[in-house]
């Protein structure tokens, strides 16, 4: 069995919990360590109980509380020797005692209890970021945001999925009419920014298999996205992609961006 649960998914903070029966693994801790803990408690779960933290990357809405955790539950952090050098030269993140890190290098698995891992290489304004895959047994989910664009690679790496947490950051519109300066707008919208929400929907297009089980939408805007419409805008490009698939044909959810989100499990 595997189980996925978001704490918090959004522009303003990121945090992820991913797990078996026995095992569970946070994904970035970008909310403060209180909002952690009243999050997992939720789910029947608490902060002890994590046997990791895989970071994606330095940006403060993925590591916001990576410190407290650290030094409140020495719980061990997993990220890209760019990301771990980043992060110490993060001043707001505290003193983190340096045998907690634990240096993954993309493509190449590691694992923790009965959870194997693969860290992907993705194309974000970072040190070294990455998304992760997470298999036990014949199950596989998958946790990808903060990526400006997708290859063939990251296609290739994805298949198979039984659950997978995908970015749609922003509506295209919205963003270009919105309030932010043209440097920033310059920076989602590229290579190494953020996904829309119709490059969302065709990189969901390309994963989609006659077993998949659920997509949970995450990493919105929030000033530049909501819930209804990414929701419906991604829904539209597989229905209307080129795969043989409709939007009906599996669950999808919206993770939420101050809130726990429903727990997904594929036994």
């Amino acid at each position: 069995m595997l189980e996925l649960c978001s704490i918090a998914s959004g522009s303003s903070g990121n945090c992820i919990c991913v797990g078996s029966d026995d095992h569970h693994v946070l994904i970035d801790a970008g909310i403060s360590g209180k909002r952690i803990e009243n999050g997992l408690n939720e789910v029947d779960l608490k902060s002890q109980d994590m046997d990791g933290i895989l970071v994606t990357h330095e940006h403060l809405d993925h590591i916001a509380g990576l410190g407290v955790m650290a030094r409140r539950y020495g719980l061990p952090m997993y990220a890209t020797a760019g990301t771990i050098e980043a992060i110490k030269n993060t001043p707001s993140v505290g003193k983190i005692d340096p045998e907690l890190f634990h240096e993954i290098v993309p493509q190449e698995d590691f694992v923790i209890g009965d959870l194997t891992i693969t860290p992907i290489h993705i194309s974000h304004d970072a040190a070294d970021p990455v998304a992760y895959r997470i298999k036990k047994g014949n199950r596989t989910f998958a946790v990808v945001t903060d990526l400006g664009n997708y290859d063939d690679e990251i296609v290739q790496q994805l298949q198979g999925l039984d659950t997978l947490l995908l970015e749609a950051n922003h509506d295209i519109h919205m963003l270009e009419t919105g309030v932010y300066p043209y440097p920033l707008k310059r920076r989602i919208m590229g290579n190494r920014g953020h996904l829309s929400n119709e490059r969302s929907g065709q990189l969901l297009c390309e994963l989609l298999h006659d077993k998949f089980g659920t997509v949970v939408l995450g990493h919105l805007s929030k000033e530049n996205n909501y819930e209804e419409l990414a929701y419906e805008a991604v829904r539209l490009e597989v229905t209307m992609g080129d795969n043989p698939y409709k939007a009906d044909d599996f669950p999808m959810y919206v993770a939420k961006r101050n809130a726990v989100s429903p727990v997904i499990r594929a036994e």
